[in-house]
């Protein structure tokens, strides 16, 4: 077709659409064209899973790292904003040295966009309609875009509904959907982690410069954003040695250059835009560095509760990663993981040996079978730190994040191999297109539902909750599974506080920051005043951990009473208590 009958085509187009009742026709073209399309589909769905995440976190309180961090993407941003207004004096050692001081221990890529979102979007253009949703802005729309690179991805290496599965599957997984609202960095370490590890998949496949500048420009963000970044080399170059190793050794010179440009970009460029975007190694350089990496290989060890038994020291439980990974995610998507990973393995095998013949489509491709070697080394690599008793526990199940989208994508595989076994025993009337379609739709819903479910009732108890397969949230309490810390379930106690205003409340395992931001946020009357003595108190809350139990003991000495005047709980279960002093036991 030639750009003149293009543009004739369009004309008569839009003459058409011009008459009345036209505009229907068109707008039911343009959803069926998204609903057909992977592209316009995924960022929907993306677009949607930001909104859901934007509507939901007001009842999401502030954990005690957003506190941290909070002040830190101040600061940060403080300073981005000295570099373009003098930049001689923000250039220098001292200036720099005392912005970036704050919470050094991390990169600073989201915390300086948690500090730009807040001053665009609330400071100066009031967006958003409380404070602390700016800061969380940044984090969902990470989020937002995993689930796009996840469907995407899915789609290539699987099928379009295997690839809709992953993605959904990821943006329902109960703790996941509460991290995402959290400006923290565990959800966006793992969303950067999958696109490093798809545009590896792309650059080592395609063989084209461009994919490798944009892997090593992504994994440099992925540095900036938090060292899970540091497990990912290893994965990658055990896939490119086991995809590219032969062709590597057949080839001359040139073509062996090329096929090492995505390793020379991940090791130049990644390394390059890390140093770019964090002004605190401009100085000291190596010592710097040298000490980012000691505090996260000596990290300190605080204390979790698990099966009953509070850990705070080495060694630590070998069972804990795999006992919450089947207590939080839920059994469908496990199910689909392990069915997706026996059939990729076997199709990997076989692929490799010449003899898989009954798999059409792209689950017979090369470019399959290397995906699936990649997402199982990744999966590995994410999860070893826990195959040492030395590594601590006390992040709950957010540091192992950044193997989900792998355990979604092969979810997406376990989907379509199930959905093709089940589509050759359908009897012939529900073979049909249209009927097979309605069929597939409906499975996805099923598969999807109980994280659906799930999330959708959350609310504030993000990190209680807990599936069917150990009894819920009274079934995991029962077994001695942590409910709950980071002291961010405040926030459910709101009605309750504001009927006791004016007074001073005792924080307990929340911070001060923290308090205050709510209080911006208009959760509670700013005549409350958050303190962390708990003589000076009138009221208390207590976020009840095992190894904290001896704080109620204080609350009841000072307060003269053991009864709670509120309790916040979630499937009847007590996760937060406020008492009130008693009047007569000052």
């Amino acid at each position: 077709m030639t750009r003149g009958s293009k543009h004739s085509d369009l004309s008569r187009e839009t003459s058409a659409a011009a008459g009345p009742g036209k505009a229907g026709t068109l707008l039911r073209r343009f959803i069926a064209k998204c609903a057909t399309d992977c592209i316009w589909t995924s960022l929907g769905l993306g677009v949607l899973y930001v909104v859901a995440l934007l509507i939901s976190a007001r009842a999401i309180g502030y954990s005690r790292d957003e506190s941290f961090y909070f002040d830190a993407a101040n600061r940060y941003w403080g300073w981005v904003k000295l570099l373009f207004e003098h930049r001689d004096a923000a250039l220098t050692r001292n200036v720099i040295d005392s912005h970036f001081v704050v919470n050094h221990e991390h990169p600073p890529l989201l915390k300086t966009l948690f500090g730009l979102s807040h001053e665009l979007f609330y400071a100066q253009h009031r967006l958003f309609s409380y404070p602390g949703l700016s800061y969380r802005f940044p984090s969902m729309v990470i989020a937002g875009l995993g689930v796009v690179v996840l469907i995407q991805w899915g789609s290539r290496a699987v099928s379009r509904t295997g690839g809709l599965v992953a993605g959904l599957s990821f943006a329902v997984l109960p703790r996941v959907f509460h991290h995402a609202h959290l400006a923290c960095f565990d959800v966006p370490v793992a969303c950067l982690c999958l696109w490093s590890a798809y545009l590896w998949s792309r650059a080592l496949e395609s063989g084209k410069l461009r994919w490798s500048l944009a892997l090593g420009l992504v994994y440099g963000l992925t540095l900036a954003t938090k060292h899970n970044a540091w497990l990912l080399p290893p994965a990658f170059f055990v896939h490119g040695l086991c995809v590219k190793g032969g062709t590597f050794m057949r080839s001359n010179w040139l073509c062996r250059l090329k096929l090492l440009r995505p390793a020379l970009s991940l090791l130049t460029l990644g390394p390059l835009v890390l140093f770019a975007l964090w002004p605190w190694l401009w100085f000291e350089t190596w010592e710097r560095l040298a000490a980012w990496f000691h505090f996260h290989m000596s990290h300190e060890y605080y204390n979790m509760e698990f099966l009953g038994f509070t850990y705070w020291k080495p060694p630590m439980p070998l069972s804990y990663a795999w006992v919450m990974t089947l207590a939080t995610v839920p059994l469908t998507t496990l199910v689909l993981f392990l069915l997706g990973g026996f059939y990729g393995t076997r199709d990997m095998l076989l692929g490799f040996l010449g003899r898989l013949q009954s798999i059409p489509g792209k689950l017979a491709s090369p470019e399959a079978f290397s995906d699936v070697l990649l997402w199982s080394l990744c999966l590995l690599i994410f999860y070893s730190p826990w195959l040492s008793s030395d590594t601590p526990i006390f992040g709950g199940t957010k540091h192992w994040f950044t193997a989900y989208p792998f355990v979604c994508l092969f979810a997406g595989r376990g989907f379509e191999s199930l959905r093709a076994i089940l589509s050759r025993s359908l009897p012939e009337r529900f073979r049909e297109p249209k009927n097979l379609a309605r069929i597939t739709g409906l499975f996805v819903v099923a598969v999807v539902m109980p994280g659906l479910v799930t999330v959708w009732d959350m609310g504030p108890w993000g990190l209680s909750t807990y599936m069917p397969v150990v009894g819920g949230a009274s079934g995991a309490a029962t077994l001695g599974l942590n409910r709950t810390f980071w002291g961010y379930t405040t926030i459910s106690l709101a009605s309750a506080l504001t009927t006791r205003a004016p007074g001073r409340v005792y924080l307990h395992d929340m911070t001060p920051s923290a308090w205050n931001m709510h209080t911006q946020d208009g959760a509670w009357p700013k005549s409350l005043y958050g303190t962390m003595s708990l003589t000076d108190s009138d009221l208390a809350v207590y976020h009840h951990e095992p190894h904290m139990e001896r704080v109620e003991y204080q609350i009841w000495a000072a307060y003269g009473t053991s009864t709670p005047v509120a309790i916040g709980s979630y499937e009847g279960v007590p996760v937060v208590w406020l008492f009130e002093r008693n009047r007569g036991n000052p």
